[in-house]
């Protein structure tokens, strides 16, 4: 990572606030705004627009405008891919300034920011210009007096409501699909983290996105996106975020146009480590790794941790000596590992599931205190708990935080039953040696992703996304372009 002193940096930023609608920077039109606080130290960050209905009308209108009368929709190919590669190589030239406000408004270490989310941020914008003129439609195998054809179309205007925990590749897992397609879009980010969905929008403009094409609207939830999931002219609503507010989300869809929702929501991923590992230090860096990387603010964490009981004493022994290498630190020093909680209101909620598995009889190994108080940010050590069953809180809810229950199994098929029993089935690990036993069972688990051997693989070639309570549809890979398309049957009598 190029050497930088990332605090003068901070210090020297200018933060603007102002949504994005139709190509312009504004406050809302109430005037309302809210404070952007930073987790690191509690700072005072910006003040944002506070956008409510009358915003969301105001951006469907532009949006709808640039949509019909296709500045953006009926552009061709090449030029839209263009445009949207010089928006990836925008993100990459501007990474410093991306990378500080992400780790500024949510607290993740500076590192990451930089290495992961505005890499993979650049690297989803330039992936889905490059499908922009490389996405064919069909000709159907009819009779030979008819010539049907087969075409995706836009759909049209797309609201996209993005979490606090991937603020940058979120966004761009949604409005990068939905551009290439040619649709217009509305995006929300989170309240508790909006700085560089704001930013993306302003590069967007100057890397060519016509005015109204991407719309930027900050606000709370309960207001800005309730606006629009029940706003009549948007036709498609791209959702990340708690299942509690993807069920209330489709409701007011249905209530409404009917719009389509595609929801990415909660998990409670269960990694499996039977006794035949081929390589237990490398599970265990991995179920340590995986579940605590972002504070453990990931809704793929490995949370469920389930140890064959002839191997689980070693095992915690390799996790527990990985431990001190995730302590929480500066989130601006470029060699932390793991930072601040997003808010008072998600660390709080974190202290209470710690407190609810020692209330339960869990046990604590070690960690789950508050930390760095005297920071002013939000920082808890990450914790392991034993003793864990099934029907516990701490095993039961998604949690958000570096929370990791272990629990133990003396037949696979048990463990995989369990790890079944949950509401949500968005990831789940498996580590074997039995090819037989690997392919067998990742069949069996019901989950959106099944990593053998690993758990940190990805690449925006693959789909992102989960089953049951985790959610529909899917985020990256060709698949995406299902969500933001409309199939077109054209039938011809040619004789």
């Amino acid at each position: 990572m190029t050497d930088i002193s990332w605090h003068e940096r901070a210090a020297a930023l200018t933060i603007d606030g102002r949504a994005l609608i139709a190509g312009e920077r504004r406050w809302a039109a109430s005037e309302a705004r809210f404070d952007d606080v930073s987790p690191i130290d509690g700072r005072l960050l910006a003040q944002v627009a506070r956008c409510d209905v009358m915003d969301v009308e105001t951006a469907a209108l532009a949006a709808r405008a640039a949509f019909d009368d296709g500045r953006w929709s009926a552009l061709a190919p090449a030029r839209r891919k263009r445009v949207l590669l010089r928006f990836a190589e925008l993100v990459r030239e501007n990474g410093v300034e991306l990378a500080l406000l992400e780790t500024l408004d949510m607290g993740k270490p500076i590192q990451y920011s930089q290495s992961v989310d505005v890499a993979a941020a650049a690297n989803c914008l330039q992936w889905y210009a490059e499908t922009v003129d490389k996405t064919y439609g069909e000709v159907a195998p009819t009779d030979a007096a008819s010539l049907a054809l087969v075409t995706r179309e836009p759909i049209g205007v797309v609201a996209a409501i993005v979490p606090w925990n991937y603020p940058m590749i979120m966004a761009t897992w949604k409005i990068a699909p939905a551009l290439a397609a040619g649709n217009s879009v509305i995006l929300k980010p989170s309240e508790k983290s909006p700085l560089t969905a704001l930013r993306l929008g302003d590069l967007a403009l100057q890397a060519g996105l016509p005015p109204g094409v991407l719309n930027v609207v900050p606000g709370y939830g309960h207001e800005t996106g309730v606006a629009l999931a029940r706003h009549m002219d948007i036709d498609c609503l791209a959702f990340t975020g708690s299942t509690g507010v993807g069920k209330q989300i489709m409701q007011m869809a249905g209530q409404s146009n009917l719009k389509r929702v595609w929801s990415e929501l909660g998990g409670k991923s269960a990694n499996i480590v039977c006794a035949d590992c081929p390589d237990l230090d490398a599970a265990a860096a991995a179920a340590v790794g995986a579940m605590f990387f972002n504070q453990g603010e990931s809704c793929n964490a490995p949370s469920r941790l389930f140890i064959e009981a002839s191997i689980k004493e070693p095992f915690l022994e390799k996790a527990l000596a990985l431990m001190p290498a995730f302590q929480p630190g500066d989130p601006l020093d470029q060699h932390t590992t793991m930072g601040a909680i997003v808010d008072a209101t998600q660390l709080d909620s974190v202290l209470g599931y710690i407190a609810s598995g020692q209330s339960d009889g869990a046990s604590l190994l070690a960690g789950g205190r508050r930390t760095r108080v005297a920071s002013g940010g939000y920082y808890v050590e990450p914790c392991i708990f034993d003793q864990v069953d099934s029907g516990m809180k701490i095993a039961r809810e998604e949690i958000f935080g570096p929370v990791l229950s272990v629990l133990s199994f003396t037949d696979v098929n048990d463990a995989v039953r369990q790890a079944n029993s949950s509401d949500y089935g968005l990831q789940a690990g498996l580590w074997t040696s039995d090819l037989s036993k690997a392919v067998r069972l990742s069949r069996a688990l019901r989950a959106g992703t099944v990593h053998v051997n690993q758990y940190d693989g990805d690449d925006i070639t693959v789909p992102f996304g989960g089953r049951k309570q985790s959610g529909n549809g899917r985020d990256k890979s060709l698949h995406a372009l299902d969500k933001y398309t409309e199939l077109k049957t054209t039938w011809m009598r040619i004789a």
